[in-house]
């Protein structure tokens, strides 16, 4: 396995990154951002071509400006006139560096550029191969081997995951067309990508050069092997996490029996990480027939980390295997061959004794404890992206938890978090509610039902009194003992911190 770097030279067929400054400042020029294709191809055809629906946008993009002419050729994949195409971008310079094709009086992208907006406001474009990104104008008819797909929900939703903190060096681990590596190189010193597919690494040197990104370490092969022993302040990875039978497709197969590359992805990572830093991964991960899910998980969390895994998603096997096989564009394939190959699938899992597949983030913190925090949830619900400073926060909550004993919780003073509300639901008319529930509207958007005492201890949290005089003053109120008070309440109090409803004011 090659584990050197990557010269600066793309495959053939691939544009070069020579001049890519030139041809951002004429797709800037002409407005090709994601803004600007908002307001050419207004809501419903910006909609309709995330379903790869391009009838809209066609009809949109009807004008002949430079706008159109740019999406027409680099998201609609549609042949322009040469003169057309040559008025829009700097003379002949994308023809010449691979970015366009062309036939006799008509032109046509090499490959799909499609505009991507930056947490802050940047005009970013990402590269890749063409009908490949979400929405791409081809859509997904069959997949290759070797192919570089573009933005899709797996690859933002882990950008809006991830840790966001100045750190001096970041992992990008299975890089793809480079989207998390971009998203790296705005907060890290040195940001190194990854990928067994050299075409991958091509493909995220073109997406950084045409966002103005500063470029980055590309290496290639599997793993953790192109980078040896060197280690990180952050790692990512969307890894080719599908359980399938065998590896036909590299960008999401990931070629290991089960979930065993996913499994060996977060066990290995601890050793690549340095003191305080995160290593953040989307993953699925097997049902095991007699086993629970969440304590095959806990038993990949190396040594000295603490981590915190969400499944957001089980599917049963027959689901998922559908799922992927029309991804691969099998669907599309004669009934026997089809159904060949969904044996496969249903073979393979009966063989392992997996009844459903998860799906989920898995985010490991180096804090070097002996007595590392591993939560394992399931949680479905709505959540409110980006979520990088929810998952830092929650990190030190359990730092500020494992290091303060029930005295000096008692002893400290805390605030309710933002956005957090209190709902009393009971009947119309009664005295006092059922029950209490406070609520979050921020981050992970969880509500928990608390007691009178919890609901009376949260309510007046504006960090001006410590723990303990504010049950001293809730046991005179409701005629308890307060020392009774004092013993049974800092379960209730760590549990409203562990879950973000209270945070620690601190000297």
């Amino acid at each position: 396995m090659s584990t050197t770097s990557v010269s600066a030279s793309s495959p053939a067929g691939l544009p070069v990154p020579d001049r890519a400054a030139r041809l951002r400042d004429a797709l800037l020029a002409a407005d090709f951002t994601a803004d600007g294709l908002l307001d050419l191809l207004g809501a419903p055809a910006y909609a309709a071509l995330a379903r790869s629906e391009t009838v809209p946008a066609l009809r949109a993009t009807r004008g002949g400006s430079p706008l159109d002419t740019l999406v027409r050729l680099f998201l609609l994949q549609q042949p322009v006139a040469y003169e057309r195409a040559r008025a829009a971008l700097p003379g002949d310079e994308a023809l010449e560096d691979g970015w366009l094709t062309r036939t006799g009086d008509d032109v046509r992208a090499a490959v799909d550029v499609r505009p991507y907006g930056g947490p802050e406001g940047q005009d970013w474009f990402i590269v890749s191969d063409l009908g490949c990104a979400v929405g791409g104008a081809s859509g997904a008819s069959g997949r290759e081997e070797g192919m570089v797909l573009g933005v899709g929900g797996a690859s933002t939703t882990l950008a809006g995951l991830t840790v966001r903190t100045p750190v001096a060096s970041a992992l990008d681990l299975g890089t793809g067309s480079g989207i998390q590596a971009l998203h790296a190189a705005q907060h890290a010193t040195r940001v190194t990508a990854t990928d067994l597919n050299p075409r991958a690494l091509a493909f995220t040197r073109l997406t950084l050069a045409l966002s103005g990104a500063p470029e980055a370490e590309l290496r290639e092969g599997s793993l953790y092997e192109p980078v040896g022993s060197g280690t990180y302040d952050l790692i990512v990875s969307n890894p080719p996490f599908v359980i399938s039978p065998g590896a036909r497709l590299t960008y999401r197969d990931g070629g290991m029996g089960g979930d065993d590359l996913c499994r060996t992805l977060v066990q290995q990572a601890g050793a690549r990480l340095n003191e305080g830093g995160y290593a953040q991964f989307l993953a699925n991960w097997q049902h095991v027939d007699g086993e629970e899910w969440q304590e095959r998980l806990r038993s990949w969390v190396p040594r000295g980390c603490d981590a915190w895994i969400v499944q957001r998603e089980v599917q049963d096997v027959t689901q998922y295997a559908e799922l992927w096989l029309r991804d691969a564009g099998d669907h599309h394939t004669g009934p026997e061959a089809y159904a060949e190959r969904y044996e496969a699938w249903l073979d393979e899992f009966e063989a392992r004794r997996t009844k459903a597949i998860g799906f989920g983030w898995i985010t490991l913190h180096k804090s070097g404890s002996e007595e590392p925090s591993v939560t394992v949830e399931e949680w479905p619900h709505p959540v409110e992206q980006p979520l990088g400073e929810t998952i830092r926060a929650h990190f030190a909550r359990q730092e500020y938890l494992r290091t303060h004993d029930d005295a000096a919780l008692l002893a400290d003073r805390f605030r309710l978090a933002d956005e957090v509300v209190q709902e009393q639901v009971g009947l119309p008319g009664a005295e006092d509610p059922e029950h209490v529930v406070l609520r979050q509207n921020r981050g992970m958007r969880r509500a928990t039902t608390v007691d009178t005492v919890g609901a009376g201890f949260a309510g007046v949290c504006d960090g001006q009194l410590d723990a303990g005089r504010i049950l001293d003053a809730i046991a005179q109120l409701i005629g308890e003992d307060p020392v009774q008070l004092r013993d049974r309440t800092p379960e209730s109090i760590r549990m409203l911190v562990g879950q973000g409803f209270l945070e620690p004011v601190g000297e």
